[in-house]
């Protein structure tokens, strides 16, 4: 497609796959990557018998029809194994002492083609958590449906015209505050119809969704959360070459929402701007969030932003980046007034700021520098410091997703504590990866006058795709 050939991040990565196979720009067909998101792969080019190199390509590619080989299904597979060990979830205010098991996602699915235009793509999932003190929502969820969803893609001269119906995935950006929430057990689906409109500088998307909500009492009783609505719309656009420039609209309905200084009916009106792009070794993420509307009957006056700006260097051994990452969320700096200052961090990214879990994106204030180095090829190595403040001390320090710390709103000062993070990762094969993550956070005066004392996170984890 022509429009294709120019797009560059985010649409070459979600939208020329699905409809233009996989090619380099001399014209040489490859095979696919295995993507996190499996519905975003596309195996038509298993059409050609001599791409089959690899055991069971005769199930990434079964043919339909002998007319179109655009007819077909395709099987897949995702086993993920986390061992994990917290020795003080909350920060030990929990009253939860040295937690160590072990997490396990499963995951199948079958992606059928119909023809050029039409699929159909289920994914069945089953997420356990072994020898876990206490379970989360995000922790358990055996077996049930994950995804399922009808897709309908018409590519015309002017731009492409895309709609899936169904329970689905979206994440935007970097996922701060939109996300499939990899980092966790248990990923984010909704059941949603989404709409949008692609061409070659401009994506216009519409969505009207319900998060689906979980159950593990048995198999196949996950159904959709009809006490939270979310609807969006949102507009992207190539600037100054490869730059994302978007903005979206968005609406949150909650039926019986709960804060520290307001509940009840919670309608949240969201306006989001961010700009992301990379050139001549630097790569840079900015996003800005405004939140008005109401919760029960005081008003919500909220906002939040984030940064990552970083520099390759790609000319000097392990090429390594230099990263700096600020985020801000406001607080509710005057309780007991008729204003709402919490910021809800809607659908965050589990592992936006790291997987221990020890930060949540409202009445905060973050600092985190970082280096990344690549000694090999296949091998990534994240070293980083994560300092952290409240926005008011009026509210508390919040963990992940959006849990206050009891005991620690309108106490103390605002310095909350910092952290060290370690992260390796490391590609075996196409099909397989490691990775290794340490965090160490030390309490500030606050937590530990709460109750709360330094907290250790570390994760190994396996992940095989097919």
């Amino acid at each position: 497609m022509p429009y294709c050939r120019r797009l560059s991040g985010l649409y070459l990565a979600l939208l020329c796959p699905l409809i233009s196979g996989n090619a380099h720009a001399d014209g040489e067909v490859t095979r696919p990557a295995i993507k996190a998101n499996r519905w975003q792969e596309n195996w038509s080019v298993l059409a050609d018998p001599a791409l089959h190199t690899q055991p069971l390509d005769n199930l990434k590619y079964i043919a339909l029809s002998a007319d179109n080989p655009a007819n077909y299904m395709s099987l897949g597979a995702t086993l993920r194994e986390r061992f994990e060990m917290n020795n003080a979830p909350g920060f030990g205010t929990k009253g939860v002492a040295r937690d160590a098991y072990l997490l396990q996602r499963f995951q199948v699915h079958a992606d059928v083609h119909l023809n050029e235009n039409w699929r159909i793509f289920t994914q069945l999932e089953d997420a356990r958590a072994y020898d876990k003190t206490t379970l989360g929502g995000a922790d358990q969820n055996r077996l049930d449906l994950r995804l399922a969803f009808v897709e309908y893609i018409k590519a015309l001269d002017s731009g492409l015209l895309k709609a899936r119906v169904g329970r689905q995935d979206f994440a935007f950006d970097l996922q701060r505050f939109i996300s499939s929430r990899d980092g966790p057990n248990v990923r984010q689906s909704f059941d949603a119809v989404w709409a949008d409109w692609e061409t070659a500088q401009w994506r216009f998307i519409g969505i009207a969704s319900r998060p689906v909500q979980y159950f593990d009492d048995h198999d196949f009783d996950d159904k959709s959360n009809n006490d939270i609505r979310f609807n969006l719309l949102r507009v992207e656009r190539l600037v100054a070459g490869s730059n994302e420039l978007s903005a979206y609209y968005a609406l949150y309905d909650r039926s019986d929402a709960h804060y520290l200084d307001a509940s009840g009916q919670e309608s949240r009106d969201i306006f989001d701007a961010r700009l992301g792009g990379a050139a001549q070794g630097y790569d840079w993420d900015l996003e800005a969030m405004a939140q008005t509307g109401a919760v029960g009957a005081k008003d919500i006056r909220a906002w939040a932003g984030g940064s990552r700006v970083g520099y390759t260097f790609g000319n000097v051994n392990w090429t390594p980046r230099v990263g700096l990452q600020l985020d801000i969320a406001s607080g509710d700096k005057h309780p007991g007034d008729g204003t709402l200052g919490t910021f809800n961090p809607l659908f965050p990214n589990g592992y936006y700021f790291n997987l221990g879990g020890y930060t949540g994106y409202s009445n905060l204030i973050h600092v985190k520098p970082s280096i990344t180095v690549k000694p090999v090829p296949k091998l990534s190595v994240l070293t980083a410091v994560g300092l952290l403040w409240r926005q008011t001390t009026e509210d508390a320090v919040y963990t992940q997703p959006n849990i206050a710390v009891a005991g620690t709103a309108g106490q103390g000062g605002r310095w909350t504590g910092a952290y060290g993070q370690v992260r390796t990762d490391y590609a075996f094969n196409s099909n397989l990866t490691g990775a290794i993550e340490a965090v160490h956070y030390e309490a500030g005066q606050t937590l530990r006058d709460a109750g709360g004392h330094d907290s250790d996170y570390v994760g190994v984890e396996l992940k095989f795709s097919w």
